[in-house]
């Protein structure tokens, strides 16, 4: 059997099992659809959260980031594994304890506001978006080379699915979806490393091979250096990046982890405090095996790239590259004429994706008008696709290749599953419930979340079809917007007794308004929908970044304006109530937490 009926195979097997998981842990009350119902158990509930934190951006993007940007790339796995850390020891245990449904929950009680609250549910809106249409992109991405399926009906497909089992099952069924999800997933990132570390190093154990010799009895690491200096680029094990931008982008992610809604509310699904804190423990090992794995597949990913196309002709190239050529996402432009695959550093074409020409050109290969003559670089290679083609560059069996197209799903749904109750939950409950209409019933509340569901996975499959950037890059200005928003509020809410409504208001509205302009003027000019962009505020070169720090980075430095912002405007305005102030006091007493309440 080749790879595609292995790859319809794992998909719909494991798509059966998500719809039967999802049919089976039914959500009958707003409890059960917002937290699970309360009781998962802790390993089971760090399980599903490397499932939800694990997103698309984790497996397929990630490694194709690190392939091409070799040390800079270290940012990606500081920040977010980090990040982690500081969520599950710092933060998550204090928001269990306080017992609430969701974060707006918390900074609407905490802060005694509903403009508070409101600009809280604005604020997981705009995360909750940007970091879905990621997942959908991802989702778009497996469908369009493995099943032949357009990205956009990929992404059409991948809304369904997700929307059937996210609705039906809200976070108890989404919950024990994820548990499969994980073990689909890791299994899925894991054998074909297995496979390709003992192929080019003898040893079975990724992490061990990158740093091993390969069958030339050159150490990997050594050799990928050599190739890439010997094509013009810098050293893999250099980076390029400027410290301050590493600084901020690693910044950002680890305190935009600590901020994100999606991650933050699998904390309320278990019974007691202390199940929080297992939970954080179990979850931050399975996250481990694919954070550890995933610098050692981009370094084999890269060498068998450089390898195998690296003045090769056209004519000579094997069955996986003109696969991923139809799908937009690989090409080829014989700028000097010699029949051969030459890649050098700059851009191979202008603009952010290939621009496509009706004929084929004098190899076959496919055309795009948009070509950059800069530069001498002749190949175009979305890092997006290079875990997902890895075992085809190495040949591996067909059910390998199969495999890795269900992971890679299996990581983008169970994101996006994640995101969605986000949505719907700050729409139903943290809007509609707490602000609009506070005599809703519960039966009206849960289908007002449904509903929200609905409209939000039209708005995110948009999204995910128009997509601003690489999937990682896309998710890390999410995580920008969770550091330069949440962050702040939720740890002046835990730690500081002083911190008013007033403060916490403007804080957030800062360190919003601050990064999503930069955002604005950086990343989506040139996207299409997106081209007034420059028009309002101006170039959006490289040259022209503030501080040299990078759109992916940015929201380190909203974080910091929150931070100003609300210290300074808490000193004009009164202390919280005496009530308040004794709740602050009590969630930071590690101690009888009660159930997850809804009123």
């Amino acid at each position: 059997m080749d790879s595609t009926v292995w790859t319809w195979i794992w998909v719909i097997g494991t798509f059966s099992l998500y719809f039967g998981i999802a049919i089976w842990a039914r959500a009958a009350s707003t409890k059960e659809f917002y937290v699970a119902g309360g009781g998962v158990s802790p390993l089971a509930n760090g399980m599903a959260t490397a499932a939800d934190w694990m997103s698309a951006a984790s497996f397929i993007s990630m490694a194709g980031l690190i392939s091409f940007m070799g040390y800079d790339g270290s940012v990606f796995i500081m920040g977010w594994t980090g990040g982690y850390v500081l969520l599950a020891l710092l933060l998550a245990p204090y928001l269990r304890k306080f017992g609430k449904f969701t974060v707006p929950d918390f900074i609407g009680d905490r802060y005694y506001s509903k403009t508070a609250r409101l600009i809280a549910v604005l604020c997981a809106l705009i995360i909750s978006f940007t970091y879905v249409a990621g997942q959908m992109q991802g989702v778009g991405l497996v469908f369009s080379r493995f099943l032949g399926v357009g990205i956009e009906w990929g992404v059409v497909i991948g809304m369904v699915v997700v929307l059937f089992y996210a609705t039906l099952g809200g976070m108890k069924g989404i919950t024990y979806t994820q548990v499969a999800q994980y073990c689909v997933l890791i299994f899925a990132f894991m054998v074909p490393a297995f496979f390709i570390s003992f192929q080019m190093t003898g040893n079975f154990v990724p992490q061990l091979g990158m740093g091993s010799q390969g069958a030339d009895g050159v150490y990997v690491l050594k050799k990928l250096d050599n190739l890439l200096v010997d094509l013009g680029f810098t050293e893999y094990t250099k980076g390029s990046k400027t410290m301050m931008d590493n600084i901020a982008i690693t910044a950002a992610l680890m305190l935009g982890t600590a901020g994100l809604p999606h991650v933050i509310v699998r904390f309320f699904t278990v019974p007691k405090v202390s199940d929080a804190r297992k939970t954080g423990l179990y979850a931050l090992i399975f996250i481990a095996i694919l954070y550890t794995a995933a610098p050692a597949i981009s370094v084999f990913a890269r060498t068998n790239l450089i390898e195998t196309t690296q003045n090769k002709s056209y004519e000579e190239m094997p069955g996986w590259f003109k696969n991923w050529e139809q799908t937009g996402l690989l090409a080829w432009s014989d700028k000097n004429g010699d029949g051969l695959i030459q890649t050098s550093p700059g851009s191979a074409i202008q603009g952010n994706k290939p621009v496509f020409e009706e004929n084929l050109g004098i190899h076959g290969e496919r055309v795009f008008s948009n070509v950059e003559t800069a530069n001498n670089n002749e190949l175009y290679v979305n890092g997006d696709i290079m875990v997902l083609a890895n075992p085809e560059i190495a040949n591996l069996p067909a059910w390998v290749i199969g495999l890795v197209a269900a992971g890679a799903l299996a990581a983008a749904l169970s994101t996006a599953a994640g995101l969605l109750i986000v949505i719907s939950s700050s729409i139903s409950h943290d809007l509609m419930k707490k602000v609009l209409k506070p005599n809703l019933s519960e039966k009206g509340e849960l289908r007002a979340a449904r509903i929200a569901s609905v409209v939000a996975v039209c708005i995110a499959g948009y999204f995910g079809i128009n997509p601003p950037g690489f999937v990682a890059s896309v998710v890390a200005i999410a995580f920008g917007y969770a550091a330069s928003t949440f962050f702040p509020a939720i740890f002046m809410g835990i730690f500081s007794k002083r911190m008013n409504r007033e403060g916490v208001v403007a804080g957030m509205i800062a360190g919003l308004l601050f990064t999503m302009i930069y955002v604005l003027k950086f990343k989506l000019s040139g996207i299409a929908g997106f081209t007034w962009v420059e028009g309002v505020f101006g170039s959006n070169s490289k040259e022209d970044w503030w501080f040299g720090i990078s759109p992916e980075g940015i929201g380190f430095v909203g974080m910091i304006i929150n931070f100003i912002v609300a210290l300074t405007v808490n000193r004009f305005f009164p202390a919280p109530p005496l009530e308040v102030q004794e709740i602050v006091e009590n969630i930071r007493i590690p101690s009888g937490a009660g159930e997850a309440v809804a009123h």
